[in-house]
């Protein structure tokens, strides 16, 4: 018997166990497929940029670690690391980019300069991709970031600078989402705060607070771009003190009606981020997760099929919000092969959205409203053991993709023949 016989045999069976909690597998593979990814551009050259031909992270409280070979250096090798990463997963993803991945022709291209026309390739590739785009503005790795602080800074001259930046960076984005006919997802994190305890907490607040509704006063059809602000517990230099913590974003984007990013990575490692679901979206139409997996500190590790992104999973799926929720990853590890990286996050991500859609939540319901806690934690218990490994294996055959040791065989045949010769 052939592989694809055995997966279709190995599904039929699992299919049968999942129909006896009265769980539709089609149905679960067919919302799963419909669940689009945004792929973050920054893993694949660690976060380096090509404004100059020698561009590198530099502070701005993120760290990357690790050098491994094969990074992109240019537009041309990332397209063709992202193109190779869309081949080994199924569905159809996104392609989420910060703004100083742009085609700069060489040129040195300032932050408060940049405009559409260094984003047409990128809109040209998504559409013969067809691949939809998001984007992020970049508030780091420039001189006007080196002391800490970008748009809450008490520089006037370096929050005009930023203020137009980020302007700049709203109109492209609108720009991608009219080309592709898709929202393009604007999402703002900055890395502003301090190393030590501040007296004054307030005042940066209040600045960036104007800030932000000085950049928000332009406002964009959102069939086009929608906005987003990330919100951060602590960083690197920013031990302290952080202004956009995530009371900060949560009451500026309630008040606003902007959207909350969250981010695996960016809460104390004992706060149940997926708990925050429920409460957010009872007073915004939509949330945006940032998955990743911090360790000790928040390291952007690759994420994985763990407890956190399972349980984010469990929780859009059983409060019924799959639409209203937008996934993207952002980790960063230039310690491994960017490429498998890639691929490990993203096929985890998507595990934990299958394991969720084969839950029988109604039937957990009825346990829990019957007060009936045992039945209802002997079967979430019972359901870590069901075979969602052979839904996975039968929903990758479906969409002709590799699975196990295959997609890790190509993956290292592409090191071998490009990444190595780079």
């Amino acid at each position: 018997m052939n592989q694809s016989s055995l997966i279709t045999k190995a599904y039929d069976m699992a299919k049968q166990r999942y129909a006896e909690w009265d769980v539709d597998t089609e149905f679960a593979l067919k919302r799963l497929n419909q669940l689009s990814i945004s792929l973050h551009c920054w893993q694949a050259d660690d976060v380096g940029g090509f404004e100059t031909p020698e561009s590198t992270l530099s502070g701005g409280g993120i760290q990357v670690t690790g050098n491994y070979p094969g990074k992109a250096r240019n537009a041309d090798e990332l397209r063709m690391d992202l193109e190779k990463v869309n081949s080994l997963l199924p569905g159809k993803h996104r392609l989420n980019l910060h703004a100083i991945y742009g085609d700069f022709g060489g040129k040195r291209i300032d932050r408060d300069e940049i405009t559409t026309d260094h984003f047409k390739g990128w809109v040209d590739w998504a559409k013969h991709q067809n691949i939809k785009l998001d984007f992020n503005a970049s508030c780091f790795s420039h001189p006007k970031a080196n002391d800490g602080f970008t748009l809450s800074s008490k520089d006037k001259s370096v929050r005009k600078f930023w203020i137009e930046h980020v302007k700049r960076c709203r109109e492209i984005s609108a720009f991608m989402g009219r080309e592709l006919s898709s929202p393009c997802i604007h999402n703002l994190w900055i890395p502003d705060g301090t190393k030590d305890s501040p007296v004054d907490r307030w005042a940066y607040r209040a600045l960036l607070k104007d800030s932000l509704d000085e950049i928000f006063s332009i406002e964009y059809d959102p069939s086009e771009m929608k906005d987003a602000v990330e919100s951060k517990l602590f960083g690197i230099g920013s031990e302290s003190y952080v202004v956009g913590s995530h009371e900060f974003y949560m009451g500026y984007a309630i008040s606003r009606g902007k959207m909350i990013c969250l981010d695996l990575g960016h809460f104390h490692p004992t706060e149940s981020i997926a708990d925050k679901i429920s409460a957010i979206l009872q007073f915004s139409e939509e949330l945006l997760f940032h998955v990743s997996r911090g360790v000790r500190w928040d390291s952007d590790h690759v994420a994985i099929l763990n407890d956190e992104v399972k349980s984010v999973a469990e929780e859009i799926v059983r409060a019924g919000v799959l639409d209203r929720v937008n996934i993207a990853l952002d980790f960063f590890d230039a310690s491994m092969n960017r490429v498998g990286a890639y691929v490990i996050g993203a096929r985890a991500t998507l595990k934990s959205f299958l394991i969720a859609l084969l839950e029988p939540t109604e039937k957990l319901r009825e346990f829990e409203e019957a007060g009936n806690n045992f039945a209802r934690l002997a079967l979430l218990e019972e359901l870590k053991t069901m075979p969602f490994g052979a839904v996975w294996d039968y929903f990758c055959l479906k969409n002709d993709v590799s699975l196990g040791e295959a997609w890790l065989e190509e993956v290292q045949r592409y090191e071998r023949e490009i990444l190595r010769k780079r």
